[in-house]
Order: structure tokens, then C-alpha cells, then sequence
């Protein structure tokens, strides 16, 4: 375009000059100085914004690439890589004096700007006191001002065993560690519980001097008779008699439990208030906060509350062992607790500089079979979701702003679980799976939609 529009001119003024009438002459000159002057303002124009965008394009790459890394690096080393980057990218020889500069800030949030800049030479506004055109253009990422916060709730019930079940779990779970790590920037930005269930979860068997543990029902169950030469008729705060004619009831040490845990005393159940060691004393005909122990004989391994030690996580997922009856609502309600704390667990403060998105992703491969009270799926059904009002464990969650994603895995041809599908917080949030290997695959899914949820351009 240049080349022809310079010809142009060049013929013109060849015509100019050969003209003999003077009217002609001053007529031409006069009409088509302002032509020939805006075809070539517009040609170096047009060349200014093809360069411009440019490096708009470069600057948005560079960027988005070293953001990476930015909050690891010194504004040195930031600087060098942004302008290494920049160069492989950015191909414009003509230019002149082209500079960038990168900044990294973690003021609300996380973000890199970089700015830069340009000259291109001019070939015809020239000829009007303007021998270059400048160019600059800015490009900034951000992210972190959202941060996750993610409960793994996993079932760990004996049919987990098969179809290999268990070992995709596994694989999925250390594969989505990863996905969340990776979308973290730096610590804290996402926090990760896990919590194993099967019909209870266990709290970790170092907790038997905590104040949080309702003791009644587990001294009833486990300790021994012991002879006596008196007997004063003495009864467990539910009413169970812990003395036998000339024989009395001796509680085992709570140091032999094994960490397990049944539901809460309905309606705590159902939801998160914090356990209040007063209620010890409570009679037995009023509900109590505390945490029942249990010495159920398929505890599932330890869980572990919110954290970024992703080490140790896959290390927790990589002992989980398939034993016990299906309770989904316990391993619900705890993947709750361990977003807001309470119990065994603490939910570290949030900075008032960022958003939260709490998750909680639920994965079962059958239908509830046994809680506390029931040993029938309907009733134990109900305790998280009744369909009838609403109400329960999922209603409750997702009135906090929760998000709620569930997983049934269902190899062995069961009802598509309408309990699962209504406990999400939407249908596409809820997941069927016809077979073992597509829970890595839905893990996968999931790990990139929360990744993308974090990360904000």
C-alpha cells in the first residue's frame, strides 16, 4: 500500500509539473495537495493500529505467562522474564525504541501489569512535522481475589471394594490435589479437608480427652462388669443401667477408643453449631451438641481439616481402606464442619481482601443403609435431604452459599440416587458415573471448573 500510494504521489507531481496552463496548475495543486495528504496519513495510521494491536496481543501473553510465577520471583527477575517473553513474541523490525516494563502487586489480590511501548517511523504525516508515531498499550492479570476452600467427602463403605472402585478413587483424589495446587499462587489461596466416611467418621483417636466428645452411650457399650460388694443402682445419662445385682459397670479407658464418631443428636445433625462442653451434664431427654463416640468396628481412617500440606493429604487418600455401612449424611455434615470448624477441626480466618468459594464435593457408590437410628435407606434419606419440604443437611448448606457437588458411582446398575442429584447445587453440578474410571474423569471436570472459578483474568 505505501509503495503504491507513493507512486501515486509521484505521478501526480510528474503532472503537476508538465501542466502549461496556469489554472490548471493552481487548480491541481490546490486539490490534490489534501488528498495525497489523508491517503498518506491514513496508510501510516493503518500501519500504527496493525502495530498496536500487536502489541496489545504480545503484552496479553506476556502477561497471562509470567503470572505464573510472579509471586515467587523479585521484580528483577519478574522483569526478565516478562521482556523474554515479550521478544519471542513481539516481530515488528520497523519499530523503534519498543520497551516494556512488568510489576507484580498482592494488594487485594494478586495481580502483574505490564505496560509497553513503541515508535514507528512515519512515511508521509512526516511531510507535516510528524516523523513518528507513539504507541503503548498495557495488559493486567489478576487473580486471587477469589480463594477456594474444598471438602472432599469420600465414601469408604465396603462396596467401595469393588470394581476397582477404590483404587480410581484414589487416583482421582491425588490427581484433582494436584489440579488445586496448582491453582494456588501461594499458601492459602486454596485449602483442602478430607473427610472418609463410612456409617461414622473417625476424628482421630488422639482427640479421647477433648470436651467436644459426648462420652454416655460409648461407656454404656464398652468396659466391663466387675464384682462389688455394693450396688447403688447408677445409670447412664440416656438411662442405661451401668449396675447389675452385686456386679457394676466399669467403663474402658477412653484412651482405647478408635476415633469414631456417630451423628449428632437430632437436629444438630443437620447442621453446624459449634459443640458446647456444658452439655455433658444435660439430662437425657434434651439434645446435645457434643460429638457421640463410637467404637464402630469399620472406622474409616482419620480425616484432616482444611490445609495446604498436600503431602500429607495424598498420603491420608492413600490409606483409605473400603470397610462399613453407607452414611452419607454424617460425611456431609462433616465436610460442613470442616469449612467453618469446630470439633477436631479449624477453619483458618478469612482475609476480608478476597472472596471465598466454599465447596463441598461429595462421592458415594450406593445408597444410605444405616446412621445412628436407622438401618433403612428412607429414613437415613431424610436426615440429609427430604424431598417432601426441602429440609435437612443439603437445604442447610446451600443457605450458607456452599456450592455442592455430588458424585454417585453406579457400577452395580442401582436407581439413579435422587437424593444425591437434588443434594447439588444445581443438576450439572450433579454426576453419574457407569463406571470406576470415569471418576477420574469427573474429577478432572470438576478440578478445572474450581480452578477457573479461582483464577480471574
Amino acid at each position: 500500500m505505501v509503495r503504491e500510494t507513493r507512486a501515486w504521489i509521484a505521478e501526480s507531481v510528474r503532472r503537476f509539473v508538465a501542466a502549461r496552463g496556469g489554472n490548471v496548475a493552481i487548480i491541481f495543486a490546490l486539490s490534490s495537495l489534501p488528498i495525497v495528504g489523508l491517503i498518506g496519513a491514513s496508510v501510516d495510521y493503518s500501519r500504527a493500529n496493525a502495530t498496536k494491536a500487536d502489541l496489545q496481543a504480545a503484552l496479553d501473553a506476556t502477561a497471562l505467562m509470567v503470572s505464573k510465577q510472579a509471586a515467587s520471583q523479585s521484580a528483577e527477575q519478574l522483569q526478565t522474564s516478562a521482556e523474554s517473553y515479550f521478544n519471542a513474541i513481539f516481530k515488528h523490525p520497523e519499530t523503534q525504541g519498543t520497551k516494556i516494563t512488568a510489576s507484580y502487586s498482592n494488594t487485594g489480590g494478586s495481580s502483574v501489569t505490564v505496560n509497553g511501548e513503541t515508535i514507528i517511523p512515519s512515511d508521509f504525516v512526516a511531510l507535516i512535522g510528524i516523523p513518528q508515531l507513539h504507541i503503548n498499550s498495557s495488559s493486567t492479570v489478576a487473580w486471587g481475589t477469589s480463594r477456594l476452600r474444598v471438602a472432599l467427602v469420600l465414601d469408604n463403605t465396603g462396596s467401595m471394594a469393588e470394581d476397582g472402585k477404590m483404587s480410581a478413587l484414589k487416583t482421582a483424589t491425588k490427581n484433582l490435589l494436584t489440579q488445586l495446587k496448582n491453582a494456588a499462587s501461594q499458601d492459602g489461596d486454596v485449602y483442602v479437608s478430607i473427610i472418609p466416611f463410612s456409617k461414622d467418621v473417625n476424628v482421630g483417636a488422639a482427640n479421647y480427652n477433648a470436651n467436644w466428645i459426648d462420652w454416655d452411650d460409648w461407656e454404656a457399650a464398652n468396659g466391663s462388669w466387675q464384682n462389688t460388694s455394693s450396688c447403688n443402682g447408677s445409670r447412664s445419662r440416656r438411662g442405661k443401667s451401668r449396675c447389675n445385682n452385686t456386679q457394676t459397670w466399669v467403663p474402658a479407658n477412653h484412651n482405647t477408643w478408635n476415633g469414631c464418631v456417630t451423628d449428632r443428636d437430632q437436629n444438630y445433625d443437620q447442621n453446624v453449631t459449634a459443640p458446647n462442653p456444658a452439655d455433658a451434664d444435660l439430662g437425657s431427654n434434651v439434645a446435645s451438641t457434643l460429638f457421640p463416640a463410637e467404637q464402630y468396628s469399620s472406622c474409616p481412617v482419620a480425616m484432616m481439616g482444611l490445609n495446604y500440606n498436600w503431602t500429607a493429604m495424598k498420603n491420608l487418600v492413600d490409606s483409605m481402606q473400603p470397610n462399613g455401612n453407607t452414611n452419607q449424611p454424617i460425611g456431609l455434615a462433616w465436610g460442613w464442619q470442616s469449612l467453618v470448624g469446630g470439633g477436631p477441626l479449624t477453619a483458618p480466618a478469612m482475609d476480608p481482601n478476597y472472596q471465598y468459594n466454599q465447596i463441598i464435593i461429595l462421592l458415594s457408590d450406593g445408597l444410605n443403609t444405616q446412621d445412628r437410628w436407622y438401618s433403612a435407606q428412607t429414613p437415613v434419606d431424610n436426615r440429609m435431604y427430604q424431598t417432601g419440604n426441602g429440609s435437612g443437611t443439603c437445604a442447610n448448606i446451600k443457605a450458607a452459599g456452599i456450592t455442592i457437588y455430588t458424585i454417585q458411582v453406579n457400577t452395580g446398575g442401582d436407581p439413579t440416587s435422587t437424593l444425591l442429584r437434588n443434594c447439588a447445587t444445581d443438576t450439572g453440578k450433579f454426576f453419574e458415573l457407569k463406571s470406576s474410571n470415569q471418576i477420574v474423569t469427573a474429577f478432572n471436570t470438576i478440578g478445572t471448573n474450581l480452578a477457573q472459578l479461582r483464577v480471574a483474568k
